[in-house]
Parts: C-alpha cells; structure tokens; sequence
C-alpha cells in the first residue's frame, strides 16, 4: 500500500495532546456532563470524537453516552438546550442544540443483531464498557467520561492508535458479520487515518465480504464517497482490492487486475489507474480554485477511466495491443455502477462524461486541431473542463520523461488556444448568431422542428467559422434553407 505521513506517537504523546484537546471544547460540554453527574447519571465523550482528541484532529460530531435511559435523557437535555429532538428515541438517541453546538446522547446499549440484516435489535445496556466493546474498532472505541475528564479505553483503542492499527474490539468475524458495513469502513478508515488494518481483521474482510450484499447500495455509496475524499484513498482501494471487498463493491476496479501482461505489452492498467488518481488529487486546488479539494468527480472518473479496456483489449498482429472505444465502453459501465449505487443523476452524468472524453486530447500534438476543433472540446466539456484538464494531464503516466514533456507541452498548447479563443469569443458561452425567434421571422415559420434543425444548422457554423454577425448568419441561414 502507499506510504502514510502521519508519525506514529507513544500511548504518553497520544494521552498529553488528548487532555490539551479536551480542554479546548466548549464549555457547555463540559457543563452538560455536571447536568447528567447532578442526578447519578454518567455522561461520557464517545467514539470519533475521542480518536481525534488524541489525533489532534477536529471534532465535528459530538457523540456521547449515558446511564440514562431515553425519556431520562430527553428530560435533562431540555432542561439544559436551547432546543432538543427525539427523532432517534427508539434507538436511545436524543439530539440538542445549545447555542452553536449540537450534541447528541445515547444510552448504553448491548445491541444483538438478526443475521438477515445489519440492523440491531436494540437493547439498552447498564455499563460504558459494554457499550464501547460494541462500537467498529478499538480506536473508535474509547470514551472520556464528564465531567471528570477520565479515558476510558477497555479495548486498547490508544494501543492501536499509538501503532496505527485497526482492530476489532471483538472476533472481526463476528464484528464483520454482525453488521457488514464495517468490512466497508476498515477501507474507508484506512483511507481517512492512513492506519493499516490488522491481519486477522483483514482476513475477515476477504471471508464475510459476501454478507455486503445485505447492505443497502446507499450505506455503501456513502461510505465509498467518503473513502474516496479521504487523504489517502490510494490505501483503501488496495486494501478493498487485495481482500476481494471491490468485486462486491465495485468490480470494475479489481477487474483491471485482467488486463496485467506477463509479455509486458502494454502497462499496468490497474497500477496505472491508482497513478492515474494520485496524480489527479495533486491537480486539485484550494478552496478558491476551480477544482477545490476534495473533488469526488473528478476522483472517481481518474478510478474509472479505464475500466473499459478489459472488455476492450485485442492482441493484434505483430505483438501489439489494443483497447478500441475503451472510454466509449467505459462510460457505459461508470453510468450502470453508479446507478446500482443509487448516486444521483447529475453526478452520475458527470463522472461518466468525463470518462468519456478522456482520450478526447490525445492526438492533438500530432495533428494540429483547426479553431473548430477546439471549440467542440470546450463545449463538449462544458462545465467540466477544469476537470477534464486535469483528468487528461493525470492520465500521463508514463515514465518516458521526453514523451511525458511532449504531452504536457501539447496540452499547455491547447490550454492557451483555448484561453485566447474564449477571450475572443466568450467560448463557453457560444450561442449561434440568431435567437429562435429571429430564425421563425426570417424563414416565416411556425414554432417547429425545422426551428430545431435551422438552430442546429447556425451553431454548427458559428463553431466552425466563429463570429459570424447576424447579416451572414442571414444569408446563409436563407441559402440553406433554399439547399434543404
């Protein structure tokens, strides 16, 4: 798998840079553990929270929990909140709202799970231990109690931590098959925490990654998007790839493997497309750039340009290898993954057009494209031509530094060509030189589809000849018309 970055801290850096944290929340949370203390309840800080107390990482979410049961609970956050909800009662959950933080509280539990589904039978436990020892991994499986400030850690949480690790708190087996999801979160937090994941657990992946099918497409797209917005994302593909996870999760990555030649005729496609990514990422900007990261679009299609070559490839003669229409195939597989995955409409659009036009460029330093040419890639891009920019540059490869200076001079080449057209012409906003009406008066016709072909007609001309006035716009407009 790729390097991390992170350092590895001892369990003492890990509890000094978790009390300093501590201190830092607000005070109401501090305040809210002496309400639950005041009447013998305990209150604790649990779950991701707590982890990024000791990674020095930003706390969004504050999850806590309670001895109290839940009518217990909704009474003390009333009294305490500006505003409280009980929309997760049933499942011991209730939500508050004082001044700008948001909390929400649980009570223990001791959930028990049926094995046709991933959702639990939901059972109030008496301990903080008990429920922690229920929780996805043992770093996510620690608690500060308030307001005493006490961590709680029965399942070596800061341990693994300290080692970068993912465990189980129990049997993975019995973890992965009690809810499968987590088989999908060990990637999504290898990705996020750049953490390797425990042989055991890793094995249980590969064994119980079937039990995913009793997930619904949504959990998984969820948890696949914020895998693939993660640091390093790198790491948990490889990792849903080397335990089998992807052929149930999203085949057409692990199905590049396929295309590996022992003869060396071709690349690498699957390595090729993990560069492909990392590359992309690094093409990413700030928050007040084009592309600000983390872009799931542009992510997702540098993991999926490729996926049509298997279905692709022929050997042809002389020893070379083809991969004809493979962005074409490939679009069509990105729109049918992505469906399964119930990702909406517009995203799905995105992702799959810019694999799509992913090999658009190639051939440009070749031949050299007329002004019409490279109007039709602006507009074919549309929107997405920051990404397309940068898909296409992350997709050099190679390690031919002469060849890779080529292709990177070629696409600067077109980039300015493009830059200088759309200050001449306001290129993204192309529009031919008469309205809808204005063809209706001159031809003296009804709305209809011959408005349709004559507006089609006029774009065509105005991409292929720029600028064209609305008197020629006219007379051609008329010449073809009499041609039709």
């Amino acid at each position: 798998m790729s390097n991390r970055e992170t350092p590895n801290l001892t369990i003492e850096q890990l509890r000094r840079i978790a009390t300093h944290q501590l201190s830092q929340l607000p005070p109401v949370v501090h305040e809210l553990g002496e309400v639950f203390a005041d009447v013998g309840h305990e209150l604790a800080l649990v779950g991701g929270p707590v982890r990024d107390l000791f990674l020095a990482q930003p706390t969004h979410d504050l999850d806590f929990a309670t001895s109290a049961h839940p009518d217990q609970t909704e009474e003390l956050l009333a009294s305490w909140a500006d505003h409280s909800w009980a929309i997760g009662k049933e499942f011991g959950t209730i939500g508050a709202r004082k001044g700008d933080v948001i909390v929400e509280v649980t009570t223990y539990r001791s959930d028990e799970y049926d094995p046709n589904s991933r959702k639990p039978v939901v059972q109030f436990g008496d301990t903080l231990e008990g429920d922690l020892t229920r929780r996805d991994f043992t770093v996510n499986a620690m608690a500060v109690r308030l307001p005493a400030g006490e961590f709680v850690d029965p399942c070596g949480g800061m341990e693994d931590l300290s080692e970068m690790l993912l465990h189980t708190p129990i049997a993975p087996e019995r973890s992965f098959d009690d809810d499968p999801l987590r088989i999908m979160r060990a990637a999504r937090f290898a990705a996020q925490l750049g953490f390797d994941v425990e042989e055991e657990t890793m094995k249980a992946m590969t064994e119980l990654a079937p039990r995913l099918a009793i997930v619904s497409p949504e959990r998984i797209q969820a948890e696949l998007v914020r895998l693939i917005t993660s640091t390093w994302p790198r790491r948990g593909l490889e990792l849903m790839v080397y335990t089998d996870v992807a052929d149930y999760v999203l085949p057409e990555l692990s199905g590049l493997r396929a295309t590996q030649d022992e003869h060396n005729r071709h690349k690498d496609v699957y390595e090729h497309t993990l560069t492909v990514l990392d590359q992309a990422m690094e093409l990413e900007t700030g928050p007040d750039g084009p592309v600000p990261a983390p872009d799931f679009v542009l992510r997702f299609a540098a993991i999926m340009h490729d996926i049509g070559k298997p279905a692709t490839r022929r050997f042809e003669p002389g020893g070379q290898v083809s991969f004809h229409h493979h962005e074409v195939v490939g679009a069509k597989m990105t729109r049918k993954r992505m469906r399964e995955l119930r990702f909406d409409k517009q995203t799905t659009k995105d992702v799959a057009r810019l694999v799509e036009l992913h090999l658009r460029f190639h051939g440009y330093g070749e031949q050299a494209w007329t002004d019409s040419a490279v109007r039709r890639y602006v507009t074919d891009a549309g929107p997405l031509l920051e990404r397309l920019h940068r898909l296409t540059r992350a997709d050099c490869t190679t390690r031919n530094r002469r060849k890779a200076n080529r292709l990177a001079a070629a696409y600067d080449d077109l980039e300015r060509r493009i830059a200088e057209l759309a200050e001449a012409e306001e290129l993204a906003k192309i529009r031919p030189d008469l309205t809808g009406n204005e063809i209706m008066e001159i031809l003296d016709i009804p709305p209809s589809r011959e408005v349709g072909q004559a507006y089609s007609f006029l774009l065509a001309e105005r991409m292929e000849h720029g600028p064209l006035g609305k008197e020629e716009a006219t007379v051609r407009l008329l010449a073809w018309w009499k041609d039709r």
